[in-house]
């Protein structure tokens, strides 16, 4: 798969996906905090970043640009926004892929105002010429537009209001050195562990206007997979299901019962997961299989399998990737119900030499 152009991907519209589509865009704006003292989690990040904007804002001056990376759905957006609130100063929102010429960029950057925020997402899938504009833009303020074409080209050069851009990007390794460079302040997104999960819950409860108990948080929180934007889908899932079924009040039953039916098992693996794990297992004996393979077994495309359900199972140590193919550990054994078999060495079980898992 060619990572400079992943726009052929199909969305992962699962329940347990971190990518957010329709509907969720909406709820999400509604739950986000508006400053860095609402913002759960992240502490290293949301320490250092507050430095950097008291520090413009006593200055006087701009913010430096800033990068943050991590998978989707930890809070890059959020972020963006909150920045754009501390320094009051607009936002202007885009993308890396709605950037497919230099001269995208150049309409973008000569409308911002001084002091604007100018948030960029997925800015490593932005095209090259326009990466190299942007270069001048983040060092001197300046861009050069190429009226013409041929030998009678020429360059007008266009100076900026100062402006801070924010990029977001999920693969932080595809920017190239020259870009990364010209950012003053970058931030890694980390997973959320269980207790943070459980305030971003309970924060979002009460904006919703939901009832919910600390077990009932705790549940949805252990299947969230270390991201706020499936703990929140989760959570507008069980409230449907508490309003329905129950009496609207949020509980550790209500929450495993809501989470049954929308196939959301205890680690928050869902069916697309143990069909993977299924077939691994049940099929090819725990592996080594080729993806390939793999993917034809559970009836979805390669690309699915492979970038929608493996970097989870893999992150939980549920799978492996090795140069023979998948295999799956003894926890995904464990997981699904079944007895992993022993480690069989040259001298036979219990011999202490290295097995289908390792020694």
């Amino acid at each position: 798969m060619n990572w400079d152009d992943d726009s052929t991907a199909e969305p992962d519209a699962r329940l347990v996906g971190a990518s957010a589509e329709g509907d969720d865009q909406a709820v999400e704006a509604a739950l986000r905090p508006k400053d860095l003292s609402e913002f759960v989690g992240q502490e290293k990040v949301r320490q250092q970043l507050d430095l950097v904007l008291k520090a413009a804002r006593q200055r006087g001056a701009t913010a430096d640009h800033v990068l943050l990376s991590g998978a989707p759905g930890l809070g890059k957006t959020t972020l963006s926004m909150i920045i754009a609130a501390e320094m009051n100063a607009p936002i202007r929102i885009t993308s890396g892929p709605a950037i497919q010429h230099a001269g995208d960029l150049a309409a973008i950057l000569s409308s911002l105002q001084e002091g604007e925020i100018l948030f960029l997402d997925e800015i490593h899938r932005m095209s090259r010429p326009a990466e190299e504009m942007l270069y001048m833009a983040m060092e001197d303020f300046r861009v050069d537009v190429i009226v013409g074409k041929g030998p009678g080209a020429t360059a007008i050069p266009l100076e900026l209001p100062p402006f801070t851009l924010v990029g977001a990007t999920t693969r932080a390794g595809l920017l190239p050195p020259p870009l990364r460079d010209r950012f003053g302040f970058t931030g890694h997104m980390e997973f959320y562990d269980p207790a943070e999960l459980q305030r971003v819950i309970h924060r979002s409860a009460g904006l919703l206007d939901v009832e919910i108990d600390t077990a009932g948080a705790a549940e949805i929180a252990g299947r969230s997979r270390g991201t706020p934007r499936i703990a929140n889908r989760l959570l507008r899932r069980v409230r449907d299901y508490a309003q329905v079924r129950a009496d609207g009040v949020i509980t550790r039953e209500v929450s495993e019962a809501a989470l049954s039916v929308y196939e959301v098992d205890s680690r928050g693996l869902d069916r697309l997961d143990r069909a993977v794990l299924e077939a691994l297992i049940k099929l090819f004996g725990g592996g080594p299989v080729g993806l390939s393979t793999l993917a034809v077994a559970v009836g979805e495309e390669r690309e699915t399998v492979e970038e929608v359900a493996e970097p989870f199972l893999v992150r939980e140590g549920l799978l492996a990737r090795t140069p023979r193919g998948r295999v799956a550990t003894p926890a995904a054994w464990t997981h699904l119900g079944l007895v992993p078999p022993q480690a069989v060495g040259p001298a036979g079980p219990g011999s202490g030499q290295q097995g289908l898992f390792g020694a």
